[in-house]
């Protein structure tokens, strides 16, 4: 693997999520881990308790605070993932053509090679002959041939090994368990109580589980932006007004692809990016995108292309799951992540795309701006945007626009400072506005860059800021100014 430079790494523009587990349950790692690049921590409510989960924030919040690095935290719910109960022996063999029977009134622990429990009483309802139903993430795959009260009669079309509480569903979608459930509902308000940044929300259907679950975060006394988890057939079917009341979403491939079928999920991934981007909001790109590196210090040549694919793609950042959070290497995995997200960068596919939205007319004032500056920032040599914000929304219209300019977010606000760590080439910097000389505002915006060797002498920026300083939405002004 070719090493790049601190220089080059700090400029890498996707950002990196990385899940906190028993792996990086260690000070020392965890510090390692922010070091090598990790943007965003993820802490999966799936799973260890609320104990572990608390502790994961506060160690977080700690260390980076310690090393320097302003990182965003992500509670992941888990959502209503369907499993079957348990088999006597722990595991069953199942042969291709036998009938195999999945019932919701047996014995929990009784499961053998003839039937199993499954943890989702309203399957019956949801399940009629024909349908495909896939277990284990599409490893064992059944077909319903008869459906009663309590009872699915299935034949085994692919059959195989086959554990305890593996994940079940129907291909096309279909199952009508809602998004959040009453221990998701519990974990809202950790998250809302511990000041997360972000709660992304597992199998959303429709707008209508996005909705809820910003109600009761902000219930809650939360601030967290919500992310909706694309991973059910019936997110694709209103993945638009899905997208329209999320402020991000994760393209989660692995259900997502056993419910609409790997051969679909390469252009489906591509398009969920560039939906979300012309909406102007966040992709995530998540699923075992270096998942042999769970085990073996190096990733394979598949997983190499498709992080650099999905870079290519816009994704604002790409997911480390059991790779950082379970593996044996977490460290490792996010310093190649990060090595091979800048690899992706510099390929000219990546670099600029000066036509995005020329025909569309802007409703705010202070979203054309963002694009007035990147279009600018595009045709001129330009080294650094530095935008003054409050909210962070003029940063990220900036950053739907593909180009190689780093933009740097100065805000006074923490809360707006961690999130725009999610946006693509976005890099917060800590100023409060309010307590500078308007006079020199500029003599202090170069010395900070300057001093982190971003900014030389001569050097040509774009500023933007609003002409009300510390008003939210009141970006109106741009500059272009060259550094002293």
């Amino acid at each position: 693997m070719i090493r790049l430079s601190e220089q080059d790494v700090s400029r890498r523009r996707t950002k990196i999520v990385a899940t906190l587990g028993p792996s990086t349950d260690d000070p020392a790692v965890l510090e390692r881990l922010l070091e090598a690049g990790a943007d965003v921590l993820r802490v999966n409510f799936s799973h260890g308790n609320r104990e572990q989960q608390i502790a994961r924030i506060e160690r977080a919040r700690e260390v980076s605070e310690k090393v320097g690095r302003c990182i965003a935290i992500m509670g992941d719910l888990q959502g209503p993932k369907i499993r079957i109960e348990s088999f006597a022996k722990g595991s069953v063999q199942l042969e291709n053509g036998q009938p195999f029977a999945l019932d919701i009134e047996m014995d929990p622990t009784a499961g053998d090679e003839t039937a199993v429990n499954v943890a989702y009483p309203q399957l019956v309802n949801d399940v009629q002959p024909g349908d495909v139903l896939l277990l284990d993430d599409g490893q064992i795959v059944l077909q319903a041939e008869s459906v009663g009260k309590t009872r699915i009669e299935c034949r085994v079309i692919q059959g195989g090994e086959l554990s305890s509480k593996k994940g079940l569903n129907k291909r096309g979608g279909g199952l009508s368990a809602p998004a959040l459930t009453d221990k998701d509902r519990e974990d809202i308000v950790t998250a809302a109580k511990y000041g997360l940044d972000f709660v992304a929300v597992s199998f959303a259907r429709d707008a209508a589980d996005i909705d809820e679950a910003r109600r009761l975060v902000r219930e809650a006394g939360g601030h967290a932006y919500i992310v909706a988890k694309i991973e059910r057939a019936e997110a694709v079917q209103n993945i638009k007004s899905i997208i329209a009341a999320s402020d991000a979403i994760m393209v989660a491939r692995g259900d997502l692809a056993v419910e609409v079928g790997y051969a679909s999920m390469t252009g489906l991934q591509k398009g969920l990016i560039r939906l979300a981007r012309s909406q102007n909001k966040v992709s995530i790109t998540a699923t075992q995108m270096l998942e042999s590196m769970v085990h073996h210090a190096s990733p394979t040549r598949a997983e190499v292309s498709d992080v650099a694919n999905a870079v290519m793609d816009g994704t604002d950042a790409v997911m480390l799951s059991a790779e950082t959070a379970v593996g044996r290497y977490p460290v490792q995995a996010v310093a190649t992540m990060a090595e091979l997200c800048v690899g992706a960068e510099k390929h000219e596919t990546f670099r600029r795309a000066a036509n995005y939205r020329l025909e569309d007319v802007f409703e705010y004032v202070d979203e054309a701006i963002a694009m007035a500056v990147m279009y600018v920032a595009n045709h001129l040599k330009v080294k650094a945007i530095i935008a003054l914000t409050e909210s962070g929304s003029t940063t990220l219209w900036m950053s739907r626009v593909r180009s190689d300019i780093p933009i740097y977010a100065f805000t006074r606000n923490e809360t707006t400072r961690r999130r725009v760590t999610l946006y693509r080439g976005v890099y917060p910097v800590l100023f409060d506005v309010t307590k500078i000389d308007p006079s020199n505002i500029h003599e202090h915006l170069f010395d900070s860059l300057r001093q982190d060797g971003a900014l030389q002498p001569g050097d040509r920026v774009i500023f933007t800021r609003g002409e009300l300083q510390g008003v939210s939405g009141g970006t109106n002004t741009m500059q272009i100014l060259t550094v002293p």
